[in-house]
């Protein structure tokens, strides 16, 4: 299978660049470029992309605008959005995850790690690394912001009831950062049984993807940030 990816960046020469980059993989294919947040909007609802690489910094309809727009629009559940940034510790990353996206990559990542990044993203995985997991969302969601402001609904305890005891288990791991085979390590089950209770938890919860069952995990305060 192709998979299909998105552009958005305002500056013409670095998509260039990542389309050189993507095109040049047997597996993948650019199927189109945005300049701004309401083009990358238009483009993703005209060509159903797997993978939008999008720029948080755009002028006029930003790339957080832009995948709240996406991810909200129920058309466009398949879309998965990887933001990119300039700055990993940024307030914008987490307002993104917030409001729908898989995940984030430096933009000064190697070619490989983009790459990567896109095929972890449409495989329907969280692009977050343990340092960003445990780190950056811990830290930002500490704040107080808002929890319904972006995200997927201001999970609650209302919500977290649905969830079998095995199920909250997974979940806060799937908070600390590890990888279904880790998890299946820690529990002593085989890795599908985890994937099966990772995806029963998302069904329940209302997640996207793995991404959001972090945010969630945080916001319903079923993980605790830990003090910095």
């Amino acid at each position: 299978m192709t998979i299909k990816v998105l552009l958005a960046d305002d500056q013409a020469l670095l998509r260039s660049a990542f389309r050189v980059l993507v095109d040049s993989e047997p597996d993948m294919c650019v199927v189109g470029e945005a300049s701004d947040g309401a083009q990358a909007y238009e483009l993703a609802r005209a060509e159903r992309p797997d993978v939008v690489l999008m720029d948080i910094r755009m002028p006029g309809t930003d790339g957080l605008a832009a995948t709240r727009m996406i991810c909200r629009d129920p058309e466009l559940d398949g879309v998965r959005v990887v933001i990119l940034t300039t700055f990993e510790v940024d307030d914008y990353v987490v307002r993104s995850l917030r409001a729908g996206a898989s995940g984030f990559l430096g933009k000064g990542a190697e070619p490989d790690e983009m790459l990567n990044a896109i095929r972890i993203a449409a495989g329907g995985e969280a692009l977050l690394s343990p340092a960003a997991t445990k780190g950056l969302i811990a830290r930002f969601l500490a704040q107080g912001e808002d929890p319904g402001e972006d995200g997927p609904g201001g999970a609650g305890a209302a919500r977290l009831a649905t969830l079998t005891g095995r199920e909250r288990e997974v979940l806060v791991l799937v908070a600390g950062g590890l990888s279904n085979d880790e998890i299946a390590g820690q529990l002593d089950v085989s890795p599908l049984t985890v994937k099966t209770h990772v995806n029963r938890a998302m069904a329940k919860l209302g997640a996207r993807d793995r991404a959001q069952l972090v945010v969630i995990a945080y916001e319903s305060g079923l993980v605790r940030p830990r003090a910095h």
